[in-house]
């Protein structure tokens, strides 16, 4: 490591609530000023530096800069400035890779950096036709242009586990697995220290116990003979979340434990097939680092859909249903805690930070991040412990 290598140094996110309920009156602002403030006062705690920017990942907020927006509610001041960016689902992790960027380069000593998504409270949006006909209501926009395939994400993700040979059953069993892990952190208080309560909510809602003769019931969600259900897909959900980024000689100053960055990656696939993302992501941060999979000791991934993850960690040689379940969201993941889009990909950083950081892990511990992103992206972070 140098001076300027990048280092997350603190960490934390709101309870994550399904769409519609503990949040539904929440919007954007007040859901990720309360994780700025909390990352700032951790910051201020020990001595850091004031930050010089913040990043924020945003799918479908209200327009304008989240970022800034956020900011200037956390009461950081007009002198900070924020930027907002959207690489959909790969959001929150792209936000912090940008703020690594700007550590790495010399420009920033502490770059806020994450994610915030309001299901609840994002605006209806209504498109112009091209005849000059009046406005309709659109569901997302596009992620290929047209002629191009582009599928919805439940339809691409039936695809892609009908491709990979992934069954309903192993699906169906990842997806309890997520729950149980989840219930089982929550039980053994292994989120609290990283959770910042919000209008009184203090869990995440959606963690629960799933029945295997239940789920076996349940009716393709997406697709006619599909394998993709309610059960082992993620709910729609509401959710922010926060990192400090600095350079290693502020860490060091400071003496936080942290993560420091070993390598990034952002890479491109089918939009045909956009969950296959974090395949040449891993790939690509991996070689970078040279490093391989046996080397990590925990692998956090996006659960979008039960299907995706297993063909992502089929490919990559992980068998996350079985030797490896204790490395691979080893607290469950979006499936069991819910998937606010922009931020879920900073909440892998945090889980990260909890169970490696938090968790007393040893220096040179490493941990990876990846994110499948709507559109035909990877995005891909590792880290190591330092102390």
């Amino acid at each position: 490591m140098n001076d300027r290598t990048p280092v997350v140094v603190a960490a934390r996110r709101t309870p994550i609530g399904t769409v519609g309920r503990a949040f539904a009156g929440v919007d954007v602002t007040g859901l990720v000023a309360p994780v700025i403030g909390a990352v700032v006062g951790e910051m201020a705690a020990a001595g850091g530096p004031a930050p010089d920017d913040v990043v924020v990942g945003n799918c479908t907020g209200p327009g304008g800069n989240v970022a800034r927006v956020g900011a200037l509610a956390a009461g950081l001041g007009h002198e900070v400035p924020g930027v907002t960016l959207d690489r959909q689902c790969g959001s929150g992790l792209a936000a912090v890779v940008h703020a690594a960027h700007q550590v790495q380069a010399g420009a920033a000593h502490l770059v806020l950096a994450g994610g915030a998504e309001s299901a609840s409270t994002a605006p209806l949006r209504l498109a112009r036709p091209p005849d000059g006909g009046p406005p309709v209501p659109y569901a997302r926009a596009a992620f290929a242009p047209t002629g191009t395939d582009d599928p919805e994400m439940g339809a691409a993700a039936d695809a892609l586990a009908a491709r990979a040979g992934v069954t309903r059953a192993r699906q169906d069993h990842y997806a309890r697995t997520s729950h149980t892990k989840a219930l089982a952190a929550r039980a053994e208080g292994r989120l609290t220290a990283e959770v910042v309560p919000v209008g009184g909510v203090v869990d995440d809602q959606h963690p629960r116990v799933l029945r295997a003769d239940v789920m076996a019931r349940l009716r393709p969600a997406f697709t006619p003979g599909g394998t993709v259900t309610v059960a082992n897909a993620c709910p729609v959900s509401d959710g922010a979340a926060m990192t400090a980024v600095v350079p290693e000689h502020v860490r060091r100053a400071a003496g936080l434990p942290g993560l420091a960055v070993v390598a990034s990656a952002v890479v491109g696939c089918d939009p045909a097939s956009p969950g296959w993302g974090p395949v040449p992501a891993v790939r690509a941060v991996l070689e970078r680092a040279g490093a391989g999979l046996d080397d990590v000791a925990v692998v956090e991934v996006v659960e979008a859909f039960a299907g995706q993850v297993l063909a992502v960690t089929d490919a990559l040689g992980l068998d996350a249903t079985g030797t490896d379940a204790h490395r691979v969201c080893p607290d469950g993941g979006a499936i069991a805690l819910g998937h606010p889009w922009g931020a879920t990909g900073a909440v892998l950083v945090v889980r990260l930070f909890t169970r490696l950081v938090r968790g007393g892990a040893a220096a040179g511990t490493l941990g990876l991040a990846t994110a499948a992103v709507g559109g035909g992206m990877g995005v891909a972070l590792l880290v190591r412990v330092v102390r």
